[in-house]
C-alpha cells in the first residue's frame, strides 16, 4: 500500500532543510544537561523561588501561541507540561532577529523537542512559566502529532482508537500522558513484589527461555529451530521445572519474573507473550503459601494504590488479608448442585453435557471438571477467594492431598471471576511424577495438544531428592489490570501483540498528480468529468495518470461505454 506525504509532512521536511541551510543541526549529538523537571518547577517554585533563577529544561513542544515579538509555548517532559515564554529581543540580543522571526516562528513545529535555558517566573495571569533566554533544537519532528482539542468542556480529535494506540504506543504516551500512570504503577507492582521476596530472604534467578521440552504447564508452545545443533527448541510456556531444579540444588527459596509464550488465541485477557512471577520455597506447603500470598497481594495493592481497595469495572475489590477459602468440590456443588467427588470420567462428561457445556472425547476427567468450574463457578468469585483442593487429574505437578488421594494440595486465587495466582504443595515423589507425566502422554495421544511432555531430566533431578516445597505463580499482567481498572490486557502492555500492519511506502507526488487526486471524491469517478475538472492538457493528463497507476494509487476501468477512474 502506498501513502502520500501530507502537506504538513512535506512542509516539515522543507523546514528541516531550511534549518540545515541556516547552519542549525536539527539532531545534535551533544549532551544537554537538564537540571529541572516540569513537576519540580510546578510543585516547588512558589516556596523556593531563588532556586529557579538559572534553569535548564528540555521537552516536546505541544502548543504555541505567537503574539508578534513575544510568544508562549507549552513544553512537555516525562513529568508533565509547563508554559514557556519566548521574547524576541531576549533570544536575539543583537540586530539579527533570524532566530526568533524565522527559526522559532516559521521553522519549528508542534512535536519538536527543544532545550531551553532561562529562569522561572509567574505571569500576570498567575501561571508559573519559564522565561526563555536561549533555546536549542534537540530533535526535529517530521510527523504531526494528533492534536487533542478541548472546547466547552468537550474533547475533540482525541487519539483514542485502541488499535492505533496499541500499535503506536509512542504516540499514545505523548498525547495521552495520563496513560503513563498505569505503566508507572506496573513498575511499582514489580518493585513491591521483588522487595517483599527479598525481605523474606528469597533469591531472584534467571532460567532459560529456549527450552528443549516445554514443561511446567498445559499449553501449546511456540516452536523454533536451532541451526547449529539441528534440534527443535520451544519458547518457554512456564519456568516451573527449572526453578524446582534449583530447589533440588539446595536453594531454600527462588523466584523469577518470567516472560512466557503460549501459541494460543488472543483476546482481552490473553496475549501470546505475557509475564508471570513464580516462586518456590523449600519446607513449606500450600497452606503456608496461602497465608504468604494474601500478605503479598495486600502489600502490593498498598504499594501501587496506597490502599487495599481497587475498583474494577462495576466492582469494588478489597485485597486486605485474609481471603475466603473454598474447595473446588464445594464450588461446583454450590453453583451446579453436582458433586464431583468419587465420580468417573463418564459420569462427569454426562453431567457436563446436561449443564449445556460443550465437551468432546479428547477431554479427560481433569479437563471436564475444569470446563464445569470455568463455565458455572468462576465468574461468581468477585472478592479475592482461594479455590482449593483440585482433583488430581487437573494437577499433574501437584502433591496428592494428605487426606484424600483423589485430590491435590493446590489453590488458585480468583478475583472478579479470573485466576490471578496458582499454587501447589509441589510433587516431589519421582515415581508418582513419572506416572502423572505418562497420564499426560496418554491425553496427548488422544488429541489434547496442550498436554504436558515428559521431561526426563526433571524426573532425574527429582530422583536426587527435592525437599517438601510449595510453589506459587502469579499472572503479573492480569494483577495490574485489576489494580488499575483495565479490562483489557493490551492496556497494561507497552507493546501488545498486533496483527501485521499493512506495509506503507512513502511516495512523492508532482503538482499534476496532486491535482488529479484532489478531484477524486469517491471510489468510482467518471473519467471524462475528472479530466475536465483538472484542466490538464492531454499530455500532462496522460503523464499524471500513468505515474499514479504505477504507484498503485489509481486504476482505470471500462464498464460498457463508460470509463471510470478509481482511487485505490
Amino acid at each position: 500500500m502506498s501513502t502520500v506525504l501530507s502537506e504538513q509532512e512535506q512542509q516539515r521536511r522543507l523546514n528541516l532543510q531550511a534549518l540545515i541551510d541556516l547552519g542549525i543541526n536539527p539532531y545534535p549529538a551533544d549532551e544537554f544537561k537538564v537540571n529541572v523537571s516540569a513537576a519540580d518547577i510546578l510543585e516547588n517554585y512558589e516556596r523556593d523561588k531563588l532556586n529557579y533563577k538559572n534553569i535548564r529544561f528540555a521537552g516536546r513542544m505541544m502548543s504555541r501561541r505567537i503574539m508578534g515579538s513575544a510568544s508562549f509555548m507549552e513544553l512537555q517532559d516525562a513529568t508533565g507540561r509547563i508554559q514557556a515564554y519566548v521574547k524576541r529581543d531576549d533570544i536575539c540580543v543583537g540586530e539579527d532577529k533570524t532566530l526568533y522571526n524565522t527559526v522559532f516562528k516559521k521553522l519549528m513545529d508542534i512535536g519538536d523537542i527543544i532545550g531551553v535555558d532561562g529562569y522561572v517566573f509567574t505571569t500576570q495571569t498567575g501561571e508559573i512559566s519559564i522565561h526563555v533566554e536561549k533555546f536549542t533544537i534537540l530533535t526535529k519532528s517530521l510527523r504531526p502529532l494528533p492534536i487533542v482539542k478541548e472546547a466547552d468542556g468537550k474533547t475533540y480529535d482525541a487519539f483514542t482508537d485502541p488499535e492505533q494506540r496499541y500499535r503506536m504506543r509512542y504516540v499514545d504516551l505523548i498525547v495521552n500522558p495520563q496513560n503513563r500512570e498505569r505503566f508507572v504503577k506496573r513498575t511499582k507492582l514489580f518493585n513491591a513484589m521483588r522487595a517483599f521476596f527479598n525481605d523474606s530472604g528469597y533469591m531472584e534467578v534467571e532460567t532459560p527461555v529456549l527450552q528443549a521440552i516445554p514443561g511446567g504447564a498445559a499449553a501449546r508452545p511456540f516452536i523454533t529451530h536451532h541451526n547449529a545443533l539441528d534440534i527443535p527448541l520451544y519458547l518457554r510456556i512456564a519456568n516451573e521445572l527449572y526453578l524446582k531444579r534449583l530447589i533440588v540444588g539446595g536453594f531454600d527459596g527462588v523466584y523469577e519474573f518470567s516472560k512466557n509464550f503460549r501459541n494460543e488465541g488472543m483476546d482481552r485477557t490473553h496475549n501470546p507473550e505475557f509475564t508471570v512471577m513464580e516462586i518456590y520455597v523449600a519446607y513449606k506447603d500450600y497452606n503456608w503459601m496461602m497465608g504468604f500470598t494474601e500478605r503479598l497481594i495486600e502489600h502490593c495493592a498498598l504499594a501501587v494504590n496506597g490502599t487495599t481497595k481497587a475498583t474494577f469495572g462495576e466492582h469494588q475489590i478489597d485485597f486486605k488479608a485474609p481471603f475466603k477459602r473454598v474447595t473446588m468440590a464445594e464450588a461446583i456443588q454450590e453453583f451446579t448442585g453436582f458433586n464431583i467427588t468419587g465420580k468417573s470420567e463418564v459420569e462427569i462428561r454426562e453431567a457436563a453435557k446436561n449443564m449445556g457445556i460443550a465437551v468432546d472425547d479428547t477431554m479427560g476427567k481433569g479437563k471436564l471438571i475444569d470446563e464445569i468450574f470455568g463455565e458455572k463457578c468462576e465468574g461468581n468469585y468477585i472478592q479475592p477467594t482461594f479455590i482449593t483442593d483440585y482433583p488430581i487429574e487437573m494437577s499433574p505437578l501437584t502433591k496428592k492431598h494428605r487426606n484424600n488421594p483423589e485430590l491435590t494440595e493446590r489453590f488458585e486465587l480468583m478475583v472478579c471471576g479470573k485466576e490471578i495466582a496458582n499454587a501447589y504443595s509441589e510433587l516431589n515423589d519421582p515415581i508418582d511424577q513419572r506416572e502423572r507425566f505418562e497420564d499426560q502422554l496418554r491425553l496427548s495421544e488422544k488429541g489434547d495438544d496442550e498436554a504436558m511432555f515428559i521431561d526426563q531430566d526433571f524426573l532425574r533431578a527429582l530422583e536426587y531428592g527435592m525437599p517438601p516445597t510449595s510453589g506459587l505463580g502469579i499472572g503479573m499482567d492480569r494483577l495490574i489490570m485489576f489494580l488499575t481498572n483495565n479490562a483489557s490486557i493490551q492496556e497494561v502492555l507497552f507493546f501488545p501483540q498486533m496483527r501485521p500492519e499493512k506495509k506503507e511506502t512513502i511516495v512523492e507526488l508532482g503538482e499534476e498528480e496532486k491535482l488529479l487526486l484532489a478531484q477524486l471524491t469517491d471510489e468510482r469517478n467518471i473519467l471524462a468529468d475528472v479530466k475536465q475538472a483538472t484542466g490538464l492538457s492531454g499530455k500532462k493528463w496522460d503523464a499524471a495518470t500513468k505515474s499514479l497507476r504505477q504507484k498503485d494509487l489509481i486504476n482505470i476501468v471500462v464498464e460498457g461505454d463508460n470509463k471510470f477512474i478509481i482511487k485505490n
